[in-house]
């Protein structure tokens, strides 16, 4: 496996410059998934893309109850940033589904559904308010959304005081995000307009483990009360004895749920978060809190192909299949 890894190591700090169909630059680099790790690029290059641009956007994410957070309260900590806006993207199907509706049934108009839906989207414009960051909610228009449903969170978002835009860009390319990057450098404009940016993080690093889980389960995501298996206390004494409880949280949690439950939709309340082990990342810089059944890792082969994976003395990669 060290072979693999050097492998992988090889141009690890070199972010990878590409363009997107329509020339546009883009960097990227890294990028795990946010349910599990931090869910966002690098440090360096979001570092690289503030010294070169008029406006950066990073992409965190999985919501904003996992990638949006882990990136003000991880990553910004770590980068010295202090984002000014924050895009939520929201979506007609999403919003029915938090509003009952069967994955099957979410081809039919229901504008009802849509609204139902509309604590989920509360709850995250919430919580963004609880770093002061500006909100933007892009809706991603699918090509079965009805007028009237489009108009359902339209409607939502004006009821919250929030900008929104209607966004085409899978259908249209950047034509189709025009409106949407205009509201956005509005934001960010008036922002900057007001002086410096009124980011804070949910927590400070040096508090207690407990506080900082708790702090995120209880205000993120609307729990209850936050419970630990025999295996978790064991494991905060062990991350108290090694040094390790100054770190940041990454919670390991489900994408499907504001709660460790994927099946409770909506915006669920009175629920528990079940932690049931926390793991040091001592590499990465943070703690990780398994809650419900998140998985880490999806089911490997019982040969997989990192094992043949290799670098040669003059940095020759080999047995890439």
């Amino acid at each position: 496996m060290q072979g693999a890894v050097a492998a992988l190591l090889r141009d690890a700090l070199m972010p990878n410059l590409v363009q997107t169909l329509e020339g546009g630059p883009a960097l990227v680099h890294g990028g795990p998934f946010a349910n599990i790790a931090q869910g966002a690029n690098s440090v360096l290059a979001t570092k690289l893309a503030l010294a070169t641009s008029d406006y950066a956007v990073t992409e965190a994410g999985f919501g904003f109850d996992l990638g949006a957070e882990k990136f003000f309260d991880i990553v910004c900590g770590y980068g010295g940033f202090a984002p000014r806006v924050v895009v939520l993207v929201a979506t007609v199907r999403a919003l029915k589904m938090h509003g009952g509706v069967k994955r099957r049934d979410l081809e039919a108009a229901d504008v009802e559904a849509v609204l139902r839906g509309r604590e989920n989207l509360e709850k995250h414009l919430e919580s963004i308010g609880r770093f002061g960051v500006r909100p933007v909610v892009a809706i991603n228009r699918f090509a079965g959304d009805s007028d009237g449903e489009l108009d359902a969170i339209q409607a939502i978002c004006a009821d919250s005081g929030v900008p929104v835009a209607v966004c085409d860009g899978f259908a249209d390319g950047g034509a189709g995000a025009a409106e949407l990057a205009e509201v956005v450098a509005a934001e960010v404009d008036a922002s900057a307009a007001e002086g410096e940016p009124h980011f804070q993080p949910l927590y400070e690093w040096d508090a207690p483990v407990r506080d900082k889980i708790e702090a995120i389960a209880t205000n993120i995501y609307g729990a209850a009360a936050v419970d630990y298996l025999p295996r978790a206390k064991a494991d905060l004494l062990a991350i108290e004895r090694h040094g390790f409880a100054a770190l940041p949280i990454c919670i390991g949690k489900t994408q499907s749920s504001l709660s460790d439950n994927p099946r409770l939709l909506g915006r669920p309340k009175d629920f528990s978060v079940t932690v049931r082990e926390v793991l040091i990342a001592a590499g990465a810089g943070f703690l990780v809190p398994l809650t419900g059944e998140i998985l880490r890792m999806p089911g490997l082969p019982p040969e997989p192909s990192a094992l043949a994976i290799d670098i040669d003395d003059d940095g020759t990669i080999t047995g890439l299949r």
